[in-house]
């Protein structure tokens, strides 16, 4: 199993006034939000929340509107946009979810519930900083 760094996410009330500082004054790239195909909401699964994206051209930056509600919605513990996380990509989720499992750290699967073409799990470090890592995947799951 391999992880690599591939984005942070930090959430706020104003996600305009977010982007423009990371892209207008710390002259950071946007990246258009179609490049991010994001699954459709529905009442009791995903998150239409606001979302801008920006690049130094290797990590990227998600700017997410927070919503307090998106893991009872989702029925999930761990809610991903009520204060950001970090985020790795993997090339075997299954690898990682089974070292999670052994060392007794909980985690919120959600699937593709947010974007299509990303399967996400979310878990927490020893300080509770909230860490997803997720695996592409092909078609809807």
């Amino acid at each position: 199993m391999k992880l690599e760094f591939h984005h942070i996410n930090y959430v706020s009330e104003d996600v305009d006034r977010l982007h423009h500082f990371y892209t207008n004054i710390l002259g950071l790239d946007d990246i258009a939000a179609e490049n991010f195909p994001r699954t459709e909401e529905t009442e009791d699964q995903g998150y239409s929340g606001q979302i801008r994206f920006a690049t130094d051209g290797v990590m990227q930056m998600h700017l997410a509107e927070r919503n307090l509600e998106v893991a009872f919605k989702n029925g999930q513990v761990i809610n991903p946009v009520e204060r950001g996380h970090i985020a790795f990509r993997t090339d075997d989720l299954d690898a990682l979810l089974q070292i999670l499992r052994e060392n007794g750290i909980p985690y919120s699967d959600y699937g593709t519930a947010f974007a299509r073409s990303w399967h996400q799990v979310f878990f927490q470090d020893p300080e509770g900083n909230i860490i997803e890592v997720h695996q592409e995947v092909t078609g809807d799951g």
